[in-house]
């Protein structure tokens, strides 16, 4: 299921370790390692500072490749009571429609109520009919502040089952015992959906999130030993 590019799309399970780099504002900054490799595979840059992609719209997001390229640009639609995000191909230029967008399930219960994520037409030239119909609409289940949720692809019109294509776990660092602190989380992308599409959800659901990611600080923000 390609959206940014086959490249971004792997046989099988793809695993990221997803690191927040900054923490001055929410979501802008990201490292995304790929977990076979150890190598860097995307990271997240804010617009408006002089970083990677060549656009300066403060208040934009920029999702790169290891090279600095622009993937996706996200930024957020206002007025909008569900907080909604919409993101584009590349560095978005004046006068591009936008490829997604996504917005909270509901306006109350916060981040914590999950997230719809709409593919918006033309869709790209890589979706077949089949793959289109069950696209189109991604929600995401459970609590990205929690680091505990899942992006769902619905049934297909034709029957099936609805598929799991991502899931955000906390990073366990087996060695030691511990379950990392939120900073530092796991991004699993299923086989032949697009990884760097998964990220840009991720960045979306971060800014989505907001300040509720640093409430309930206590055990949420320490290293929980496992026994």
């Amino acid at each position: 299921m390609a959206i940014v590019g086959e490249e971004y799309c792997s046989a099988e399970e793809r695993v990221l370790t997803v690191r927040k780099t900054s923490h001055f504002s929410p979501g802008d900054g990201f490292a995304a390692y790929d977990h076979r490799t150890g190598g860097l595979a995307f990271r997240a840059d804010t617009y408006g500072r002089g970083h990677g992609g060549g656009a300066a719209y403060a208040g934009e997001l920029a999702l790169l490749g290891p090279a600095g390229e622009a993937l996706i640009t996200v930024r957020r639609r206002r007025p909008s009571l569900h907080q909604r995000w919409e993101g584009y191909l590349g560095a978005r230029a004046d006068g591009q429609k936008p490829l997604f967008s996504a917005r909270r399930s509901s306006i109350l219960g916060g981040a914590a109520a999950g997230a719809v994520v709409e593919l918006l037409a033309p869709l790209p030239a890589s979706f077949s009919s089949t793959h289109a119909a069950a696209a189109e609409l991604l929600r995401v289940d459970g609590s990205f502040p929690r680091r505990c949720c899942r992006v769902v692809a619905p049934k297909a019109e034709s029957g099936g089952e609805a598929a799991v294509v991502a899931e955000i776990r906390r990073k366990v660092d087996e060695g030691a015992r511990v379950v990392m602190g939120r900073d530092v989380f796991v991004l699993r992308v299923g086989a032949g959906f697009d990884a760097a599409f998964a990220m840009a959800i991720v960045l979306v659901l971060d800014q989505i999130a907001g300040d509720e990611a640093d409430g309930n600080a206590g055990e949420e923000t320490n290293r929980a030993m496992i026994w």
